[in-house]
């Protein structure tokens, strides 16, 4: 039995004879034997075994935990392998030349295999006790007003790392020595209930880490389950947390939560618990107006679209989404500012671009390399509009053309009408021959967009007459 158990059980022990229990939000252990469980090594990585076994042969102790093996008991192959340890990270280091360190927040150790990471972290342990055993403890733990968890890098043993877990499904332990899980919160009865429930008070829990409220929705679409009453009862009085997490993270939440195949499930029920409007607060705004079904129809179908092709293994890229959730934002604005403005139609439209992305910026950090081409795509909805003479086969040949393409369809499923006569137009323009071509651009209607320009002739230049 590993020494951690005889000391806790020696310790509970001694509590009952004191008659000093006190209550605890994780239960003592349950160890779950390899005959009882499906979690097995033929499915974990290579590299997360190698990690796991060198940290045990150099005398730490070191489990999978977390989500491989959660999703090893729901029957679902294990993406993430995630390791814990009492090592720390600069004892990490030192084993493995492959390492990187990382964070402020939570320090961690990255052990790189060439596209593979395996994420291994220090058992975490509780700020009370550390704050008795170190006064300069504020170098390792800070925490704002609002409760939020700035810094935290207070180490401590397996049962103190399960207890800081957030959710119960999410604190089972499996140990490659001896094949076992052991399980501190009663997770794997939650697991067969499907209930997603918080380890500890939940509002306590939501004030340490707001995106936890993100997590919670995330994991009840992922796994097809239900949040527990207690859980999600404090998500919308807090939500308002969210405003307090640092943007760049609110973007590697949105691609979970909205690249992964559950898009459309997850912007339903983030509406539902008022998440939705601290990652889209100009989409919320206008999602709230009375005539915005054509708007909702768009980013169900953008978004289903979207689930469709990555449950499908084709590729999706998160500018398409971004493009789809903003596109109504911004045409209204550019409407706006075309009515009140004496602006050029393109210096109305980047003068909307800059205030709809500056706007959004707050709450997301787009990186740059996506906003390019969620400028494209809406650059291409004007240029598509736009067919006569040679401006068809420029278009045809830009680079975002298949993504500005598609965009348009989208419109014009929902929008019909013009929109979708000229999606119908460029769907049959890319599958004719050369000759139908010319033939499609000019029978096209001759409008002001598509009036031609006659060059007048220059006359020749007569020569002076010489005088004498």
């Amino acid at each position: 039995m590993p020494r951690f158990l005889i000391i806790k059980r020696v310790i509970n022990l001694c509590k009952k004879l004191l008659n000093k229990d006190t209550e605890q939000s994780v239960d003592f252990p349950i160890v779950i034997s390899r005959d009882q469980h499906s979690v097995s090594r033929k499915y974990i990585s290579d590299n997360a075994l190698k990690v796991l076994y060198r940290l045990q042969k150099s005398g730490y102790d070191a489990y999978l935990v977390g989500g491989g093996v959660r999703d090893m008991l729901l029957g679902i192959e294990p993406k993430d392998f995630d390791i814990a340890t009492n090592a720390t990270p600069e004892q990490i280091k030192k084993l493995f030349r492959n390492c990187r360190l990382i964070g402020r927040r939570f320090r961690l150790a990255h052990i790189v295999f060439g596209r593979d990471i395996i994420e291994v972290a220090t058992f975490r342990g509780h700020h009370d006790s550390a704050s008795k055993q170190d006064k300069n403890c504020t170098k390792t733990s800070k925490q704002s007003d609002h409760g939020m968890l700035l810094r935290d890098n207070i180490y401590g043993s397996i049962d103190e790392d399960a207890e800081r877990r957030d959710f119960t499904i999410n604190a089972l332990y499996y140990n490659v020595g001896d094949f076992k899980i052991y399980d501190f919160a009663n997770g794997v009865e939650d697991i067969k209930q499907r209930k997603i429930r918080l380890i500890g008070d939940p509002e306590t829990r939501y004030r340490e880490d707001p995106v936890r409220m993100l997590r919670a929705v995330r994991f009840a679409t992922k796994l097809d389950m239900q949040i527990s009453a207690e859980t999600e009862k404090p998500i919308k009085q807090l939500a308002s947390l969210l405003d307090h997490i640092p943007a760049a993270r609110m973007f590697e939440e949105f691609l979970k939560l909205f690249i992964s195949g559950k898009a459309q499930a997850n912007f339903e029920m983030l509406r539902e618990y008022g998440l939705f409007k601290y990652l889209f607060p100009i989409v919320d705004q206008a999602l709230s107006e009375e005539d915005n079904e054509t708007l909702k129809s768009f980013i169900h179908l953008a978004l289903s679209n979207t689930d469709a092709r990555i449950n499908n293994d084709q590729r999706v890229t998160p500018a398409f989404l971004l493009a789809a959730l903003l596109w109504y934002p911004l045409s209204r604005q550019v409407s706006q500012l075309k009515q009140t403005t004496q602006l050029t139609p393109q210096d109305a439209f980047f003068s909307a671009l800059h205030e709809v992305m500056s706007e959004q910026q707050r709450s997301i950090a787009i990186p740059k390399r996506f906003q390019s081409p969620m400028k494209d795509i809406w650059i291409l909805q004007d240029k598509l509009s736009k067919r006569e003479g040679k401006r068809a086969y420029k278009t045809l040949e830009h680079p975002k053309f298949r993504a500005g393409y598609d965009f348009l369809l989208i419109r014009g499923e929902i929008e019909g009408g013009d929109i979708a006569l000229l999606a119908k137009w460029w769907t049959d323009f890319q599958s004719a021959t050369p000759d139908v071509q010319q033939m499609m651009i000019k029978s096209l209607p001759v409008g002001r967009n598509s009036r031609r320009t006659i060059r007048k002739r220059r006359k020749p230049r007569t020569k002076a007459a010489k005088t004498d």
